[in-house]
C-alpha cells in the first residue's frame, strides 16, 4: 500500500487533507469539532458541529469521501452515527443506527469499504459488539465474532485494506490486541499485546506500515507501535509530552500521526503531539484544540489508501 502523500512525493506534488477532533467534555459534552489542515496543521473549527454534544465516540473515515462519528454519551449512551463530507465539511445524520446504545467505544476502517465501531458500553454492561458500516450505501451491519471480551475504551486503528486492530479497554484493565481481517471479518487475538494493561488509549495508523496506541489510564506517556509486517510491537523511547489518557488521534498515513487533548494529571489539555512517521520523532503543535478536552474522537481525510 502506498499514500496518496508518497505518490505526490514521487510525482513533484505533495496531496492535502486534514484531522478532525470532534466532541468530548470541557465543562459539559461539546459538539465542536476541530479540523487540522496537512501538511500545515493550521487548525480551524467547523461552523457546524455534532449532531449532540458527544463524548467517548467512535471515529472513522472513508479516507477522501466522508468522515463518522458514533455512538458515544449524550447524557446515557447513543447509537446515531453522525457523517462528514470531506468536500465542504457539511454534516448530516445517517437514518441507520447501530445496533445496540454504544458509549466509549472506538473506531477503525478499511477505507473505500467499511469502518468500524469496537465494543463500548449500553448503560449496564460492557460489549463485545463490533458495528459495521458499509460506506458504498451507510447500511450497518454487526459481526457475527465481536471482540474476544467485553471491553470499553478500547483504543482501535487499521491497516487499509488489510485489517484492523483493537487494543486494551476496561475489564480489567486489559493488554489484549484483537486483529480483524478485512477479507472475510475474522478475528484473531495477537499473541503480543501492548506493552502494559491499559484502557482509553488511542490508536492511529501509518497504513501499509505500523499502527500505534497512545496514553491510557494512570495518564501514561506510553506509545506502542506494531509493524504491519509481523505484528511485532515496539515501544517508541518517545512517548507522549505528557502522560494522558482519553485522547483523540489521527493521521496523515506516510507523513504523520496525532494525538490530541485528553486528561493529564494537571487536568483537561489542549495539546497536540505528532509524530513523524519517518523516524517516529515528536513535536508539539503550536496550536493546540480550541479548548483543553477529555474524551474526543479523531479521524483523519489522508486521501487514498490503497
Amino acid at each position: 500500500m502506498v499514500s496518496t502523500w508518497l505518490n505526490g512525493l514521487v510525482s513533484g506534488t505533495v496531496s492535502t487533507g486534514a484531522g478532525y477532533s470532534a466532541g468530548g467534555y470541557v465543562d459539559a459534552e461539546v459538539t465542536t469539532v476541530d479540523r487540522f489542515a496537512f501538511p500545515s496543521d493550521a487548525r480551524t473549527t467547523l461552523g457546524t458541529g455534532l449532531a449532540a454534544a458527544t463524548r467517548y465516540m467512535a471515529g472513522m473515515a472513508n479516507s477522501g469521501t466522508a468522515g463518522y462519528f458514533g455512538g458515544g454519551d449524550v447524557d446515557d449512551a447513543v447509537d446515531t452515527v453522525d457523517k462528514f463530507a470531506f468536500a465542504d465539511d457539511s454534516r448530516t445524520t445517517l437514518s441507520a443506527t447501530l445496533g445496540d446504545l454504544t458509549n466509549q467505544t472506538s473506531g477503525m476502517a478499511n477505507s473505500g469499504t467499511a469502518g468500524y465501531t469496537c465494543g463500548g458500553w449500553d448503560n449496564s454492561a460492557a460489549l463485545t459488539t463490533v458495528n459495521k458500516i458499509a460506506f458504498s450505501n451507510d447500511a450497518i451491519t454487526q459481526l457475527g465474532t465481536g471482540l474476544s471480551a467485553a471491553v470499553r475504551f478500547t483504543g482501535s486503528m487499521a491497516n487499509s485494506g488489510t485489517a484492523g486492530y483493537a487494543g486494551g479497554g476496561l475489564a480489567g484493565p486489559v493488554a489484549t490486541v484483537d486483529k480483524f481481517a478485512f477479507s472475510d471479518d475474522g478475528r484473531t487475538t495477537l499473541g503480543t499485546g501492548l506493552s502494559a494493561a491499559t484502557f482509553g488509549t488511542e490508536g492511529m495508523a501509518n497504513s501499509g506500515t505500523a499502527g500505534y496506541f497512545g496514553g491510557g489510564t494512570g495518564n501514561v506517556t506510553t506509545v506502542d507501535k506494531f509493524a504491519f509486517s509481523d505484528d511485532g510491537r515496539t515501544t517508541l523511547g518517545t512517548g507522549l509530552s505528557t502522560g494522558r489518557t482519553l485522547t483523540a488521534a489521527f493521521a496523515d498515513s506516510g507523513v504523520a500521526g496525532y494525538f490530541a487533548g485528553g486528561s493529564a494529571a494537571s487536568g483537561y489539555v489542549d495539546t497536540v503531539d505528532k509524530f513523524a512517521f519517518a523516524d517516529d520523532s515528536r513535536t508539539t503543535l503550536s496550536t493546540g484544540l480550541s479548548a483543553a478536552t477529555l474524551g474526543c474522537t479523531g479521524l483523519a481525510n489522508a486521501g487514498t489508501l490503497a
